[in-house]
């Protein structure tokens, strides 16, 4: 018997809901009820010099103005810091995990190659043991030269080789923060979560928490990454790039917008409807099919 599908949407608090993270939202939500599953809300709040006080009330008025309904209660990273640390000590326990020692600018004077995503894959310096008399800054994951491929629901097959295209990477930061990779695959261990419908921003990062997953001795689970919203320059929608917020009195159009960005045939007169109308619609039908198989689409100016 197949497991009972359990989705998820994880915003960071480091600013408002805009229509980049409402599609997210949208095609995981509507994903999860078309297989009759359950969609949970985590706040991805681990990363504390990012959150924006206030970010993450308007990030749940957005999400309850446009008519989404999440199962349980809301799970904050920040309450789930006592969990990384004990996951941290398994890999440190299993020989995973080691100390190092380097800087940023140390890394930057001694890599030889890029990362996948943009960073610089870390060289190795403290694979080996930390240099004479130098104090551990951070904590890293040993990986190594066995591709790490999955098939991405929407993306098709992907593969990495992360020793490569990544280098070993950070599990605990020099500031004494949990990097993401660890705190995501750790709590969708814990909300049992099955799939994962995301941005495609993050399917570079997949490989990094499925090796993570495989050394904790967690399952797997389903991923499909959506195309991202981005600019008219390419980039794609965030503070960063000053991506306005979704307005939440016009929920209704903001919903059929998504929902016509995601391929489905949603007709424009739906965006003067009620949200409950757009929700009536959506599922009744959408077609995960009909989803555009890109990692970006640019919008209009």
């Amino acid at each position: 018997m197949a497991a009972a599908y359990r989705g998820r949407f994880a915003p960071s608090p480091s600013g408002p809901l805009h229509f980049g993270s409402l599609v997210a939202a949208l095609g995981s939500c509507l994903d999860a009820r078309a297989h009759g599953g359950a969609w949970l809300l985590r706040i991805e709040d681990v990363d504390t010099p990012r959150n924006v006080p206030g970010a993450e009330a308007a990030i749940l008025r957005t999400l309850e103005a446009c008519g989404f309904e999440w199962d349980g209660p809301v799970l904050r990273q920040s309450g789930r810091l006592e969990a990384y640390a004990e996951a941290l000590e398994r890999l440190k326990a299993d020989g995973f995990a080691y100390p190092c020692a380097c800087s940023r600018k140390e890394i930057a004077d001694s890599a030889t190659r890029p990362a996948i995503d943009g960073g610089l894959a870390y060289p190795g310096t403290c694979r080996t043991g930390l240099p004479p008399g130098r104090s551990p800054r951070a904590w890293r994951l040993r990986v190594d030269d066995r591709p790490v491929a999955f098939d991405d629901r929407l993306q098709g097959q992907v593969v990495q080789q992360l020793e490569r295209d990544v280098g070993d990477f950070v599990l605990r930061r020099a500031d004494g923060l949990f990097a993401y990779q660890l705190a995501v695959a750790v709590d969708d261990h814990f909300q049992g979560i099955s799939d994962i419908v995301r941005g495609a921003d993050l399917l570079d990062s997949t490989p990094r928490q499925i090796r993570l997953l495989g050394c904790l001795g967690y399952p797997v689970p389903r991923y499909a990454h959506l195309p991202v919203a981005a600019n008219a320059a390419g980039e794609k929608l965030s503070k960063q790039t000053r991506a306005p917020a979704v307005d939440a009195a016009r929920a209704a159009d903001e919903l059929v917008g998504a929902l016509r960005f995601l391929g489905q045939p949603a007709p424009a007169e739906l965006g003067r409807a009620a949200v409950r109308d757009v929700w009536s619609w959506a599922r009744e039908n959408w077609s995960f099919a009909a989803i555009p198989r890109r990692r970006a689409i640019s919008l209009p100016a």
